[in-house]
């Protein structure tokens, strides 16, 4: 039986199914996490948040990036523990936390500052 992707299946013995089903449960926090970026995105373009057209334009395109880089890397991370997993190598490290952290702190911080000249241009 051939399975796909070749590259992961390749080689190394096949694990105690627990570790790959929690390695598929990562894979599929992650592409929960894509999908609120996602939706994030499609909201912050489509409610009107009182703030420049191209700010507005340019924090759901960051957005729906980060959701983009977090799907795809989510399932190169997923390959990558998956092969470790049966090689009975250590797990690669996993550097996509710290992008999409400084991706939505710097989106959180836009919002905030939008927020905040908004509330002071009212009082």
């Amino acid at each position: 039986m051939s399975r796909w992707p070749g590259w992961v299946y390749a080689d190394g013995e096949e694990p105690d199914y627990r570790f790959s089903l929690a390695n598929e449960r990562t894979l599929l926090a992650w592409l929960r996490t894509a999908l609120a970026l996602l939706a994030a995105g499609v909201a912050v373009d489509t409610i009107d948040l009182s703030m420049a057209a191209a700010a507005q334009t340019a924090l759901a395109a960051g957005l729906v990036v980060l959701a983009l880089l977090c799907a795809g890397a989510s399932w190169w991370r997923w390959a990558r523990a998956e092969r470790a997993i049966r090689r009975r190598e250590p797990l690669p490290a996993a550097g996509l936390g710290l992008v999409l952290a400084v991706g939505v702190v710097l989106a959180g911080a836009l919002v905030l500052v939008v927020v905040l000249a908004g509330a002071g241009g009212t009082a």
